[in-house]
């Protein structure tokens, strides 16, 4: 079956009366398909706000804490109850704020819909609503329209479209209505199709509608977005684990130790419900979900101020910290998507133009100095500037064009040589024109001189140079041309021809020969910045993909420029992907740093296979055709001033600033977070492991549990707002980008880290269980004994955090190096001395006040802790 590509303008026309494309369809045929097919609208489904607030709570610590509070509810411990739930409450809040902050990529492709039409219908030119569209209708494109559906061109007249959010090609496409004969040609190379959400540049024409709604090829990519699971991201996977793991090991624990307790009738049954609530409650780390928010939130809120980069979902930010791989689009990303004149052949000298983009700032130089311009220097630029059908101009944000890219690059360099307008009058302009690739203008100067001015492809102005000058070395400028092709630089001619009493230009005119001025090499420049930022990255271990719509050979010299690897670039094409099985493929991924000439699903289908070969990636894209690529990487990254809608709501992050060279700082950034996570978690765990140790032997032997699930929930939640959270001012460790990324296989916590937590919890267990035996034997009653229990495994911890928070020895230099630490600790201890000696806290928490001599006995202990967790530190270190 015939691609609609490759159909004939003749078989389309058989279906108009008369064989006429301006009848257009009926009313009675227009209303007939949109019944039928229904509307041009791409419908996006949106999860209710009171189903994500709900699937919350399916945590497995949640159902924990949930089955607590029942219990505390029916042997009538409301206190207890209340405070339980309210942690619950908190916790739900949380991931609930954090899900809903990320705005739906699918709404915002619908916006992309043009809004209106111009139709033929009944043989009428008439505007219609863009979502009353149907497949047949006949479509007048002109300067300035945006595409309403996807339509196979059938008129052209100088029609050229900007495509560049959907294929990544950098510039405008001339559109034929001529049959293309190849099969699987890529979506930038469709030269007879126009597609909805791009928009014409210049010229205007016809068009059948051939696919609207998400049958186009935008509706397609958001249906491809709307089927991707966004994964979680490895640091959730891993928090979840070993709260999985925790949970689970509390609950079989807690069942042997009730079943134990049951059997040897140690407490009554409610006394003994009551205990194992208080182990459970104990035991399970449920400051978890707040530290580790809390450390990211601040990581958020310091790249948003220092590095212009806005993180929708807090998790990723910790993502980039473990990439293996980045995939990036080449154009608005590596490159700045401004194509400019960097290179000049002007009689037999070789120039060189400095700057860059559409701002005209730079100098000419010739074999490394300041060069002067000569009278063809000077017929060059005047060419440039009048063999042109654009405009250039300052805006708030910067210097951007109307037009055509290539024709604003010849604008760009005239304004940086010359300070005024060329004194031409303009009186015919022949416009660009895919059969020739070239444009030229006729003008005047004050002379009343007539000049034709030429600017096009060096294949089609070299002959006529040579018709103009049997002298002319066509070899010689076609070999110039040529090697300025094969470094990926896009070359264009220049020419001028001398005419008399000329009303207009025509192809006769130029064919019978014009006068040579040189050759102009231009390319779309890489950002500065981005050659530092991919040597920090490859010497981090992170490899860097180029996947891109345009020309392999442009991409590859690009790459090559970028020092996008080490080494020589390896491309690969999309086409050349497609052959590929699903085995090759993954090896394919890991191999080529270049994909050129990609489609949306190319892009896809990369990013699947480094994940299969157990890389994390992270993709970074400014267009509509980067979308699903962003949504299934483990972190998706869009660019926030060229980025389109759709490119951002499709992403986890938005670097404001459009900056890639800010990505070698997000990463160093993720490190150190992911490193103060796990400080953290391994500073929680053993004050939630000493709980649950001390509940249960209190239980086996028999001894009033000295701990209530309220003082167990207070010990845990006071430390996560307070101390936990001096996590986040901790400085990223020497070295951290000298590191490889850790791997996706890669456990959170070693065996080392696992008898730290072990020891430690062990060790304030011992301590808390000796004091308080010791104080009830000293006569005080049970609720001194329980409130000197509670304070001593908060000073452990304050204890504790000083030998943590640092591999280097806590008695040195390193204890200053965090200061808001000091003020926390400040914090947490008024939180203690407002438990202990206000009134109704003591009530609520079931403690009391405590005597000068209680508090030294708990300094005694928990000061112990912290050096025989130092003693550990340094024998590991000596081993």
């Amino acid at each position: 079956m015939k691609k609609i590509y490759q159909v004939d303008i003749k078989q389309l026309a058989t279906n108009y009366e008369q064989e006429n494309f301006r009848a257009g369809l009926t009313s009675a045929q227009a209303h007939s398909k949109l019944t039928a097919d229904g509307p041009n609208v791409l419908v996006s489904k949106q999860t209710p706000k009171w189903k994500i607030f709900l699937r919350q709570f399916n945590n497995i610590v949640i159902y924990i804490l949930l089955l607590s509070a029942l219990l505390t509810l029916m042997i009538g411990h409301y206190t207890d109850a209340v405070v339980i739930l309210a942690v619950v409450i908190i916790n739900s809040l949380i991931g609930y704020f954090q899900e809903t902050s990320a705005a739906n990529a699918l709404a915002k492709i619908k916006e992309l819909l043009a809004q209106n039409a111009t139709v033929y219908r009944d043989h009428t030119r008439q505007d219609v609503a863009a979502s009353d569209l149907v497949k047949g209708d006949v479509v007048f494109l002109e300067a300035g329209d945006n595409v309403p559906a996807d339509l196979r061109i059938v008129e052209a007249d100088n029609l050229r479209i900007e495509e560049a959010s959907l294929t990544g090609e950098t510039t405008a496409v001339t559109k034929t209505p001529l049959a293309l004969s190849a099969n699987n040609i890529p979506l930038a190379e469709r030269t007879n199709m126009a597609f909805a959400s791009t928009s014409v540049i210049t010229g205007s024409g016809l068009g059948i509608v051939v696919a609207t709604a998400n049958e186009t090829e935008i509706g397609q990519i958001s249906q491809e977005v709307a089927q991707i699971k966004s994964s979680k991201t490895p640091l959730i996977k891993e928090i979840d684990g070993v709260g999985k793991v925790v949970s689970y090991l509390s609950i079989i624990i807690s069942l042997v130790v009730f079943v134990i307790g049951l059997m040897l009738k140690i407490y009554s049954l409610p006394a003994l419900a009551l205990a194992v609530v208080a182990m459970l409650v104990g035991a399970i780390p449920e400051g978890l979900p707040a530290t580790t928010s809390v450390i990211l939130a601040f990581g958020v809120s310091k790249l948003a101020k220092e590095q212009k980069t806005i993180i929708k979902s807090m998790p990723a930010v910790e993502t980039l910290g473990s990439v293996n791989v980045i995939a990036t689009d080449k154009t608005g990303t590596l490159t700045k998507n401004e194509m400019t004149v960097t290179d000049l052949w002007v009689d037999d000298n070789q120039y060189q133009v400095t700057g860059s983009g559409y701002a005209p700032e730079g100098q000419l130089l010739h074999a490394g100095t300041k060069a002067q311009l000569t009278p063809n220097l000077e017929l060059l630029l005047a060419a440039g500037y009048q063999a042109n059908d654009t405009i250039l101009k300052q805006t708030e944000s910067g210097w951007t064009i109307n037009g055509e890219a290539t024709d604003g690059a010849f604008l760009t360099l005239y304004h940086k040589l010359k300070s005024s307008a060329p004194t031409y009058h303009s009186l015919d302009l022949l416009p660009f024109d895919s059969d020739y690739r070239y444009i030229a203008r006729l003008v005047e100067n004050s002379q009343k001189e007539q000049l034709i001015f030429v600017k096009g492809s060096p294949d089609k102005l070299i002959p006529m140079a040579k018709k103009g000058n049997s002298n002319f070395d066509q070899a010689l400028w076609t070999k110039r041309a040529n090697a300025w092709s094969q470094k990926g630089k896009r070359v264009i001619a220049l020419g001028y021809k001398s005419v008399t009493k000329q009303k207009q230009v025509t192809h006769e005119q130029l064919a019978a020969g014009i006068t040579w001025l040189g050759l102009a090499a231009l390319q779309d420049p890489p950002r500065p910045e981005v050659v530092t930022a991919l040597k920090k990255m490859n010497q981090a271990g992170v490899a860097v993909k180029m996947i891109t719509g345009d020309h392999p050979k442009t991409a590859q010299a690009i790459g090559q420029q970028l020092g996008l690897a080490p080494g020589k670039i390896k491309a690969l094409t999309g086409a050349e992907w497609d052959c590929l099985s699903q085995e090759e493929k993954q090896q394919a991924a890991l191999d080529h740093q270049v994909f050129a000439r990609t489609t949306p699903q190319n892009k896809l289908e990369i990013i699947s296979a480094l994940q299969e070969q157990g890389q994390v990636t992270a993709m970074t894209g400014d267009g509509i055709n980067d979308a699903p690529a962003l949504k299934k990487a483990d972190i998706g990254i869009a660019m926030g001033i060229k980025g389109t809608d759709v490119a951002k709501d499709a992403a986890d992050m938005i670097l404001a600033d459009d900056n890639f060279a800010t990505m070698a700082t997000v990463i160093k950034e993720g490190r150190k977070i992911y490193t103060n996570i796990k400080k953290s978690i391994l500073f929680l765990l053993p004050t939630s492991f000493a709980e649950g140790l001390i509940v249960a032997f209190s239980i086996l032997t028999g001894q009033e549990v000295p701990l209530q699930p309220a003082q167990l929930l207070w010990i845990n939640l006071v430390s996560a707002i307070t101390i936990q959270f001096a996590f986040v001012f901790e400085q990223a460790e020497s070295g951290l980008m000298n590191q490889p990324p850790r791997s996706r296989t890669q456990k959170m916590f070693s065996k080392a880290d696992l008898w730290q937590i072990a020891f430690v919890s062990s060790l304030m267990a011992i301590f808390a269980l000796i004091g308080y035996e010791w104080f009830l034997r000293l006569g005080v009653s049970e609720l001194s004994a329980s409130t000197m229990v509670v304070n001593t495994i908060v000073i452990s911890k304050i204890c504790y955090f000083f030998s943590i928070r640092t591999p280097k020895p806590a008695f040195s230099k390193a204890s200053l190096e965090n200061k808001p630490a000091w003020a926390i600790i400040a914090l947490m201890l008024a939180f203690q001395l407002f438990l202990t000696y206000v009134p109704f806290m003591q009530t609520a928490f079931k403690v009391t006040a405590l005597s000068l001599l209680e508090w030294s006995v708990i300094g005694g202990f928990s000061a112990l802790i912290l050096l025989l967790a130092e003693l550990k530190k340094f024998l590991k270190s000596h081993r």
